[in-house]
């Protein structure tokens, strides 16, 4: 299921399409696809918990949605968690602000904290979000309630067209909380730890990067001055009297380090053999470059090994160093 979403260039997009391809996957984790029961009764869920009394009941699921959406264009994380059910609300506090603020904008079709405006069309709520000099609108239409479930259709109108997505909420606690966009279940709880873990992914494959962007600068130096560094720190930014074989300017200060986001390198020449000429050795000398994570677990679970021929390799080595020994990294992840 898609619904539309209003970019700055005037198309339209899908609603959980990723931000960006760094740090904005997150929302793809929506692919917990499970179907809605349409029709089913569920029971009122605030028999399960012994919540203290919330606010007076909202009788109206057009009500609660209004709000919800409206609180979701003013980036009002707060009011935003009060319409979600109480796992999905103790879950989106515990996620990171990107992640919070990823799901907000979604939701709203905007990137940018905006003004509310309500309205109505044909005795329907149209709920309006204006940030950044544009505008996203979202018309409701005729609210469906099966005992604890309602549905509820919201059409999002550009030019002529308009794309459809139907939003589910459930009763919890005598107030209407969201269950569902589309066919997909809001599992907040699932979402965060799936995010999690494309954070993770992120990472590793960050770190493949700098690693080719290193081994890059590694060949630049040898290329240049005839002789590889003795440590990364030698390719960092020069001096003000410019480049040197000491500050050769070819990485910026964190990889000269050797620290690569959450990764860090470790660099070894591998002397070159059969070579009588020094000079001829310093010019055939290789290199290996390993990457293990600094925070097994957190900052990545693979650990990489790249030599200077250019060849991959990596496995989870519970945040030991790689070696020439493991596996290859599979060829998309090995491209430069």
């Amino acid at each position: 299921m898609k619904v539309a979403v209003l970019h700055r260039s005037g198309r339209l997009g899908s609603l959980f399409a990723n931000l960006d391809a760094g740090a904005s996957v997150y929302l793809a984790a929506f692919g917990i696809l499970l179907p809605l029961l349409f029709g089913i009764i569920a029971p009122d869920l605030s028999a399960q918990r012994g919540a203290s009394p919330a606010a007076a009941p909202i009788p109206d699921p057009a009500q609660a949605l209004e709000e919800m959406l409206t609180a979701a264009c003013r980036h009002d994380e707060a009011a935003f968690a009060s319409h979600l059910t109480y796992d999905n609300a103790q879950a989106f506090r515990s996620l990171a602000q990107e992640q919070r603020v990823a799901l907000l904008r979604r939701l709203v079709l905007l990137d940018d904290a905006g003004r509310p405006l309500l309205s109505t069309l044909d005795g329907h709520t149209v709920v309006r979000c204006e940030a950044g000099g544009l505008t996203s609108e979202m018309r409701f239409g005729a609210t469906e309630v099966h005992e604890n479930l309602a549905f509820i259709p919201v059409s999002v109108p550009e030019g002529s067209k308009a794309q459809s997505v139907r939003f589910g909420l459930i009763r919890e606690s005598g107030q209407w909380k969201l269950l569902s966009v589309g066919l997909l279940l809001l599992d907040v709880p699932a979402l965060g730890r799936q995010w999690e873990e494309f954070d993770l992914q992120a990472r590793e494959r960050n770190s493949i990067a700098a690693m080719r962007r290193v081994a890059g600068a590694l060949k630049s130096y040898q290329s240049a001055y005839g002789n590889l560094p003795e440590t990364l720190e030698q390719l960092g930014p020069p001096a003000q009297d410019g480049a040197s074989p000491q500050t050769a300017g070819l990485l910026d200060s964190d990889l000269a380090k050797g620290l690569a986001g959450g990764y860090r390198l470790r660099y070894t020449i591998v002397p070159a053999s059969g070579e009588e000429n020094e000079s001829e050795r310093n010019k055939a000398a290789g290199f290996t470059l390993a990457a293990a994570p600094v925070v097994y677990g957190k900052d990545g679970r693979r650990s990489f090994f790249l030599d200077s021929s250019g060849a991959l390799r990596g496995a989870d080595k519970n945040g030991a160093v790689a070696t020439a020994d493991d596996p290859p990294v599979e060829r998309d992840e090995a491209q430069p």
